[in-house]
């Protein structure tokens, strides 16, 4: 019972996050004032960085010379558009220089640094159980509609397993005293019909709502 908790929770509570919504892609596009300093890594050395890459010591990078991570990046250090990166482009855009880690990356730590093949191989496979339920046409592609249509599958499964495990008078609904956790803290505003109790359609809705920004205050939008 308590596994299914810890699974099901996070999806319920997607309506209460306070972080803002995730950049289109998150691998390669800093913010647009882009914190150089990288707070929490290492700061690059960039003229060993030019040393290091710059193989005819013309004292620009083009882009046979840039390493083959950073190519994706390679117009926006190029902020002349002169099909070379300068010192001072490589400067200005520090940010673009630290290999950003995507979420799909724990499968690639999986195979390369498991110290147990027999834990790491059922992990993969379970991952690629889920990946084949995805797609739904068989094309060995998983597209927008089949992900959306397999986050909806795996909301409803989760608040089925909620319920299943909170609603002990098996009414198909949870009351403030069934309530636990997450849900006993946040259930009025899960309780949306302000009927007294958290049905099914209630917890699919708070889980499904999508993150948004949180709105800046009227005098820091003004400056």
């Amino acid at each position: 019972m308590q596994q299914r908790w810890v699974f099901a929770l996070p999806a319920v509570l997607l309506l209460f996050a306070g972080s803002g919504s995730a950049d289109k892609d998150r691998t390669d596009v800093p913010s647009k004032k882009a914190d150089t300093t990288q707070k929490g890594r290492p700061p690059v050395n960039i003229d060993a960085f030019m040393r290091e890459h710059d193989t005819n010591k013309d004292g620009f990078l083009s882009k046979d010379e840039v390493p083959r991570w950073l190519l994706h990046n390679f117009a926006r250090l190029d902020t002349n558009k002169d099909g070379k990166i300068s010192k001072e482009e490589l400067t200005k855009g520090m940010a673009y220089l630290h290999q950003r880690r995507r979420p799909s990356d724990v499968v690639f730590v999986l195979v390369e640094m498991s110290d147990c093949d027999e834990c790491c191989a059922e992990e993969l496979d379970r991952i690629y159980t889920m990946l084949r339920k995805l797609d739904t046409n068989k094309d060995g592609k998983i597209d927008a509609t089949e992900l959306k249509a397999g986050r909806t599958q795996v909301i409803k499964e989760r608040v089925d397993g909620l319920i299943k495990d909170l609603d002990t008078d098996k009414d198909g609904k949870i009351s403030k005293k069934e309530a636990r956790g997450q849900i006993r803290a946040h259930f009025a505003e899960l309780d949306t019909n302000k009927d007294g109790f958290v049905d099914r359609d209630e917890l699919i809705a708070a889980a499904s709502a999508k993150l948004s920004a949180p709105k800046k205050p009227a005098s820091s939008r003004e400056k």
